[in-house]
Parts: C-alpha cells; sequence; structure tokens
C-alpha cells in the first residue's frame, strides 16, 4: 500500500467513528508526522456529510487573519451557563485579553482540550487545535471551535517546519509535564515573528490559597503544606513559575518575551478555590449526562451570576495568580 493510500485509509478509519452532524465536523486524526505530508504539503481530514475527504492545505488557503471579537461579548455568561462558576470566571477574563490581538492564520491552539474556550472566545473557528487527549478531542468535535483537530502530544507536533502564522495555549502548558518540550516544538512550526500567546497559573496561584493560609495562620504548617499539595495534585498544576522562569524557557526554546502581566488577584483566586468544594455537584450531571450545567437558563444562574460577576476583571493585578504572556518566535 502507497504511503497517499495508507494515509487515506487512516484518516477514514479514524474519522468513522465520530458521529456526523448536519454541520461539517472537524477530522479528528493520529498520526506520525513522518505521515503528516504529501508533496511537501501538510494534510489534514475533515468530514461533512458526503463522507470523508482529503485536503492538502496550503499557505494560499490560509491567507487570511483570525482574531478575537471585539463585540460586547458577555464572556462570563457564556461560559458560566456551560462550566462550573470557577472554571466560568476565569476563562471569561482570559477571553477579553486574547480580543485585542490579532492573531496570523494559519493558526495553532496547543493543548486545545475539549475546545469550548475557542468555541466562545473566538469570532471564527481556529485552524488547528491539537491535544493528546481522545476524550476532548472527540468533545471538541461538537463544539466547532476549531477547523480541523489532531490527538498529538506537543512535544511531538506532526507539522513541518515554519509552517503557522501564531499559536495559543491557554491554561494549558501547567499540566504538561515535559513543557520544555512542548514549547521547542511549538516554535519549531511557527514562522519565525509569529506571536505566540498562553496564559499560566504564577506562584501566587499556590501561595494566596485561602485554606492553606488560614491553617498557616493557626500555626498547623504541615496542614498548610499538605493542603498546598493536595491542592496541587487536585488541579492537576505541575508549573506555577515566576516570570524569570518563563522567560529563560521560552528563551532557550527560540521566543523572546515581549510582554506579560499578572491577572487574577487574591480575591478573586479564593473565589475559585472554594468553587472545587463548591461546585462538587454539578460532577453528577457531568459523569450521567455529559453536561456540567443541567439548566443553563438565566433564572437557574441568576444567584450565582450576581455573587461571582464582580470578580470577574479583566484587568492586570499585581498580585494577580495568573500570568498572561506575549511570546514571539525569533
Amino acid at each position: 500500500m502507497s504511503r497517499d493510500a495508507l494515509l487515506l485509509s487512516t484518516a477514514t478509519e479514524a474519522i468513522g467513528n465520530i458521529p456526523s452532524t448536519n454541520s461539517l465536523l472537524s477530522g479528528m486524526l493520529r498520526f506520525s508526522r513522518r505521515r503528516t505530508q504529501i508533496g511537501g504539503q501538510p494534510i489534514f481530514v475533515k468530514t461533512d456529510s458526503r463522507g470523508v475527504r482529503v485536503d492538502f492545505q496550503g499557505d494560499a488557503q490560509f491567507m487570511r487573519v483570525a482574531r478575537l471579537s471585539m463585540s460586547n461579548k458577555d464572556y462570563f455568561w457564556l461560559n458560566l451557563r456551560d462550566l462550573p462558576y470557577f472554571r466560568a470566571m476565569l476563562r471569561a477574563v482570559e477571553a477579553q485579553f486574547y480580543a485585542d490581538y490579532e492573531l496570523p492564520a494559519p493558526m495553532l491552539d496547543v493543548g486545545c482540550g475539549d475546545g469550548h474556550f475557542a468555541s466562545i472566545a473566538f469570532d471564527k473557528s481556529l485552524d488547528v487545535g491539537v491535544d493528546p487527549w481522545s476524550s476532548p478531542i472527540r468533545r471538541a468535535t461538537t463544539l466547532g471551535g476549531h477547523r480541523f483537530l489532531v490527538q498529538s502530544d506537543g512535544g511531538r507536533l506532526p507539522f513541518p517546519d515554519e509552517y503557522y502564522g501564531s499559536a495559543i495555549s491557554n491554561s494549558a502548558l501547567e499540566h504538561i509535564v515535559h513543557v520544555e518540550e512542548v514549547l521547542r516544538e511549538t516554535a519549531r512550526v511557527l514562522k519565525p515573528g509569529a506571536p505566540f500567546l498562553f496564559t499560566v497559573p504564577n506562584p501566587a496561584y499556590f501561595s494566596e490559597l485561602a485554606v492553606a493560609g488560614g491553617l498557616q495562620r493557626l500555626g498547623l504548617g504541615a496542614l498548610s503544606r499538605a493542603y498546598t499539595e493536595w491542592f496541587r495534585r487536585v488541579s492537576r498544576v505541575f508549573h506555577a513559575e515566576p516570570r524569570q522562569v518563563w522567560r529563560a524557557w521560552l528563551d532557550k526554546a527560540g521566543f523572546s518575551l515581549e510582554e506579560s502581566w499578572h491577572y487574577f488577584p487574591p480575591e478573586a483566586m479564593h473565589v475559585l478555590e472554594w468553587g472545587h468544594y463548591l461546585g462538587a455537584p454539578t460532577l453528577l450531571p457531568h459523569v450521567l449526562v455529559g453536561r456540567w450545567i443541567i439548566s443553563p437558563t438565566r433564572w437557574n444562574l441568576a444567584l450565582t451570576d450576581r455573587l461571582v460577576r464582580p470578580y470577574v476583571r479583566a484587568e492586570p493585578h499585581p498580585q494577580g495568580t495568573f500570568t498572561f504572556y506575549v511570546a514571539k518566535r525569533k
């Protein structure tokens, strides 16, 4: 079997298990780097009502600029109707920051997860989303946030060198143990001068924990440290590094750090922290029917909206517990 036929066979098998919808679905394809090019062009797969087809996407088809909405979107409500409130408040703030930037196509989303953030924050579908886990990728095919979806380890991206015009990674890099490899790979597939925008927690994410701080004030240092470590495991955060560490990692990977700022102040972090406990009831519907919120209506979420919205502020804060980075490929 030729390599071209093998690619089409693999793509058809991968896509065949994804339910079709009335609208065009993004394709999901697992492949190694050696299987991503035919005649120098990267290959992607997508499906529509007529079945599976292979598209050879050249740069000419990506001659456009993807940008976030500059409209008066209520990012908090759009997230609150789908997510536990503590996730909704953080995602709403982050979406508003991205709205200030024009991002050249083709655009790569590193660690796209289930695609919910992209589907809310961007007016147009991003070109390609990458995530290592199959379950989120399959969910992402139903949300329309990406034109194409690829299941791949971020440390081994199956794309040619210097292909993408820009990249983002929203609240994903902190969950990746081998984050330096992912940064190197992201730099490899970006064109020189391409922007790379990402968000991550910083050391204040742990130092500002309300429960840990309360235990510390009571003289229970050991319990405070144990709680912090437990919260680290629950939130799956491997990296909450200071700016100088990220600057060094970026420089080593082939990026220059253009600007950065902290956001999400300690009082907002306390609301997020307690949301891990107050939001526990949403786990049941998520397990049973795949939805966090059973009734995503204004009346049902009115009290939560009123109590939490004051903490949703998209503005820099010197004691912020998260950091927004703007890097550029050297």
